[in-house]
């Protein structure tokens, strides 16, 4: 599947958030929710830093503000942009939450759930799965996070 206009106006927003959380001092991950218009119902940024907060990935940050904004756990017909692939955490809750679509920008080779190290969100033993789109402004979003750690060393 490709992504839409929508999708690529979510990854800017979420590339936006991600180079917030930088300027923060932690890791620049952006994530947006859309509904199924493609209007933002959610967003976040990792908040990890910030809040001393472990569960406070971006993912998680913009799932919870899309559910209080429609008024359900319930996300069906969501869409979830991500600027970095899924943790098995944040994979998780895409599954619990109902997301309909997963699209994410650079890979993650190291913990990623979505493809790369595991495939959670599309496992057939799970009763719920999401549509994955991978690669959505994955060179802005990789160079994102190599700056980030490269400036760290």
């Amino acid at each position: 599947m490709n992504s839409s206009s929508a999708d690529l106006a979510a990854m800017d927003r979420a590339l936006d958030l991600a180079r917030d959380a930088a300027a923060d001092g932690d890791v620049p991950v952006g994530a947006v929710v859309t509904d199924a218009a493609g209007a933002v119902i959610g967003e976040g940024r990792n908040l990890r830093e910030a809040t001393h907060d472990p569960t406070a990935h971006a993912e998680i940050v913009a799932l919870r503000q899309a559910a209080a904004s429609v008024g359900s756990w319930n996300l069906d017909g969501c869409t979830l942009v991500v600027t970095l692939e899924p943790c098995v955490m944040c994979a998780g809750a895409v599954l619990q939450s109902r997301i309909s679509r997963l699209v994410f920008g650079a890979w993650d080779d190291k913990a990623g759930a979505a493809g790369s190290m595991y495939d959670v969100v599309r496992d057939r033993r799970l009763p719920y799965r999401a549509e994955v789109v991978a690669g959505v402004r994955e060179s802005d979003a990789a160079g994102l996070l190599r700056d980030f750690f490269e400036a760290r060393r």
